[in-house]
């Protein structure tokens, strides 16, 4: 199936929004949203079952919490992580570490379903040889939010980052390399899997305010789980 290519504009001066799908799809559709990033509809969404045990396993060994920013501020998203280090955010700065600060284990290994499905979506999105060894499990209630960001603690660039949605819909925000830039508004759904690198990898992005809904997956939850090569 040829992607569907759209094209960065304004509505306003600050955000574009995209009138993509109302539901969710599973066809293997593929949204092209600037060159080296493109959304993979459905993608996970044959692998739910298995996906759901394995953030079940991750949650149990090292559960969620709610992260506070270098600034002092309570993220609303809460979040565990799972390979070989995770990232942690506190007073003193963002960074990654090999253990988990609220036990001082070692975070839990990333599932192999997790693995290979980030490795299957880059590969399909024309990056081969992922070798992702940190995976942020984001989960967000109603009203949770990310602000627009850069994921720039990572020692090398040159990976991409996968992003896979489960459960509630979201709006994700993909920007440009400065802040200011114009953002796209891409719904996502459950299954949909993100992925950017190459000269999109800096790109600004984030995930406006989840509005009630409810998902046989998760109820009235949202799962994301991004991938990072983090460490070389």
């Amino acid at each position: 199936m040829r992607p569907q290519t759209f094209q960065l504009g304004r509505e306003n001066e600050r955000m574009t929004t995209l009138s993509l799908f109302d539901a969710e799809r599973s066809d293997g559709g593929v949204d092209e949203l600037c060159p080296g990033a493109m959304v993979l509809r459905g993608f996970a969404a044959r692998r739910e079952r298995e996906l759901a045990q394995a953030v079940d396993g991750v949650a149990r060994a090292a559960p969620f919490r709610h992260l506070i920013t270098p600034g002092g501020y309570r993220m609303s998203v809460a979040m565990t992580n799972c390979g070989d280090v995770g990232w942690i955010s506190d007073e003193t700065g963002y960074r990654y570490e090999a253990c988990d600060p609220l036990t001082g284990e070692r975070w839990p290994d990333m599932p192999e379903v997790i693995r290979e499905l980030a490795r299957e979506a880059a590969m399909r999105a024309g990056f081969e040889r992922f070798a992702p060894n940190a995976c942020l499990v984001n989960r967000y209630e109603p009203r949770a939010r990310l602000s627009l960001h850069q994921d720039k603690d990572e020692q090398d660039f040159s990976a991409p980052i996968v992003s896979v949605s489960l459960g509630v819909p979201a709006a994700f925000l993909f920007g440009g390399l400065r802040r200011k830039d114009p953002t796209l508004r891409v719904p996502l759904t459950h299954g949909d899997v993100v992925v950017w690198g190459g000269p999109a990898r800096l790109r600004y992005h984030g995930v406006l305010a989840l509005k009630q809904a409810e998902h046989p997956f998760a109820g009235a939850l949202r799962y994301n789980l991004t991938l990072r090569t983090a460490v070389t």
